[in-house]
């Protein structure tokens, strides 16, 4: 016979079954839409807070579009894996290298944005760091552009790493 506690977790699961069934039969459309809107709200939040307050940080035009471009190419990487995944054609081991490489990606922006606040706090650069496999590439605002200061960053950055990196450094104005 089926105890309290047995029947009050089949319940719950059978819930979390439906409902994770319906979320991913559910229409693309539904979800962008919905993402749409709630992005929309939060740009209208963050317009009011920025007139509230002043901001202090200046980046180089250069840095911002470098991380425009490189977002919108994950982004629109991360967009094309996610259809995989949802995907009914795709074979189960299609959509696992599509959750693989959606996790790769979210870690190495992860390392990115460490190794960007590393360069920050150790040498007092605004920089812009890709990270692509073996190679790393650091973009930093610097006036002077210094081949000392240059190896101490890349030997800063290898320091992160067990494994050799092919690491490169840009100065920029």
């Amino acid at each position: 016979m089926i105890n309290k506690q047995n029947l009050w977790f089949l319940t719950l699961f059978s819930l979390i079954l439906v409902l994770s069934v319906y979320y991913i039969t559910m229409p693309n459309d539904l979800l962008t839409s919905k993402t749409k809107t709630e992005i929309a709200e939060i740009e209208q939040k963050e317009t009011k807070q920025q007139e509230d307050t002043e901001i202090t940080i200046e980046e180089s035009d250069n840095l911002t579009a470098l991380r425009v471009s490189l977002e919108e190419t994950r982004d629109e990487e991360k967009e094309n894996l996610k259809k995989t995944m949802t995907s009914e054609t795709a074979s189960t081991e299609e959509k696992n290298n599509a959750y693989e490489q959606l996790k790769y990606l979210e870690a190495v922006e992860g390392e990115e944005e460490k190794l960007e606040k590393l360069i920050l706090d150790n040498y007092k650069l605004n920089s812009f760091v890709q990270v692509d496999t073996n190679q790393i590439k650091v973009v930093a605002v610097s006036k002077k552009h210094d081949t000392a200061l240059a190896n101490n960053i890349m030997r800063t950055i290898q320091q992160e790493y067990k494994e050799k990196k092919n690491i490169t450094v840009k100065f920029e104005k």
